[in-house]
């Protein structure tokens, strides 16, 4: 049986008509940039998330960008990242000019270990960002507790866990600011790229829009030099629709993930696949990604023979950043982060989007115990 990565086709036609009423609304209105539509789906994102603000963007990559333009990082200065963890989140650091310094990974939930936040921070460290991968928080009270001692930002960088949470609190709330991206393929995905920053603080709130608009603090007045991170207003529209579903989505998630892991458990795989675990703190793990580790080096094989049968999946990191070749004036090496490249050489990710049906999940687990065994 064939089962794609993803397939967003069942969602859509399941809004079909929301959706268009919407378009249309927009349309009519002329109103494509900014404006009411982003305005009320900022305050919906805030509410969901518990935060004070939101903040509308044109994607996840320059949600991140933006904080670190409004915190005056640059040049000379220092932001802590974990190495497993998608470009942008380096990528932004870079942008503005500072500097990425890794702290390597937790091994059970993929995100980075405060242990080693705390052995990074130097003078210049001005900021950390935590990334919560594939839908799982990471541990963000250690983090607070170092970033009080040592005067630094919190970025989250929350792209791909809108709804998740750290012991009862939404993340996106719990830092300085919250990240979020709604590429289609996130649990809250528009039709394009968007991307929102939540934060409490009003005056952060006051220069993040003033930063997504060039810097403007009144028509053609430019306080700052910022950039165009403005969120149109039919990305807008589309979420706002999709919002109030998101929960019963994220729950189909965790439900899947849940049957993945009967399936396995029963498929006698132990020690040549080892399934997606639950941090040690309380969490709302909204599973954006269900990834598996494979043992014995086989997992491009696997890999490959999935795609060539026509079941999807992905590889969700397969270098460790610390080792991509624009970071190399970092100095990076192998064996630096063993935690983070170990992980690189063996994880994999299955279809786990809602829609997915028991059959395609037992045909994708099937398919992984022939080869395997």
């Amino acid at each position: 049986m064939a089962v794609p990565l993803l397939d967003l086709k069942a969602q859509y036609a399941s809004i079909k008509e929301e959706i268009l009423k919407e378009i249309s609304e927009i349309s009519d209105s002329q109103y494509f940039i900014l404006g009411p539509k982003v305005e009320k789906l900022e305050k919906e994102v805030a509410a969901y998330c518990a935060s004070n603000f939101a903040v509308g963007v044109t994607s996840g990559s320059d949600a991140l960008i933006i904080a670190l333009m409004v915190e005056g990082i640059g040049p000379g200065d220092e932001v802590i990242i974990p190495p497993f963890t998608f470009f942008a989140t380096a990528g932004a650091v870079v942008r503005v000019g500072a500097t990425p310094v890794f702290a390597d990974i937790d091994p059970v939930t993929y995100n980075i270990d405060s242990v080693k936040v705390a052995e990074k921070v130097t003078p210049r460290t001005k900021a950390i960002i935590p990334v919560h991968l594939f839908g799982q928080p990471a541990d963000m009270d250690p983090i607070m507790e170092i970033a009080k001692k040592h005067n630094l930002v919190v970025i989250e960088d929350a792209c791909q866990a809108i709804g998740s949470e750290y012991k009862g609190r939404r993340v996106g709330s719990i830092g300085d600011y919250g990240c979020f991206s709604f590429f289609p393929s996130k649990n809250l995905g528009c039709f394009g790229d968007g991307g929102m920053v939540t934060c409490n603080d009003p005056e952060k709130a006051k220069l993040l829009k003033i930063f997504r608009n060039h810097g403007q603090s009144g028509t053609y007045m430019h306080e700052y030099v910022g950039g165009n991170f403005r969120l149109d207003a039919l990305q807008a529209g589309i979420l706002s629709v999709k919002l109030p579903y998101l929960d019963g989505w994220s729950e189909a998630r965790q439900h899947n993930a849940a049957e993945y892991d009967e399936l396995f458990a029963a498929a006698g795989l132990d020690g040549k696949v080892s399934l997606p675990k639950k941090a040690a703190y309380p969490v709302r793990h909204i599973y954006n990604q269900y990834c598996i580790e494979v043992s014995g080096g086989r997992r491009d094989a696997l890999v490959a023979h999935l795609r060539e049968i026509g079941i999807g999946c992905a590889i969700y990191y397969p270098l460790s950043l610390h080792l991509q070749k624009c970071f190399a004036d970092l100095g990076g090496k192998p064996g630096d982060y063993p935690v983070s490249e170990a992980a690189s050489g063996r994880i994999m990710a299955l279809p786990i989007y809602p829609e997915s049906t028991a059959e395609q999940r037992r045909s994708v687990v099937d398919a992984i115990a022939a080869f395997l065994k």
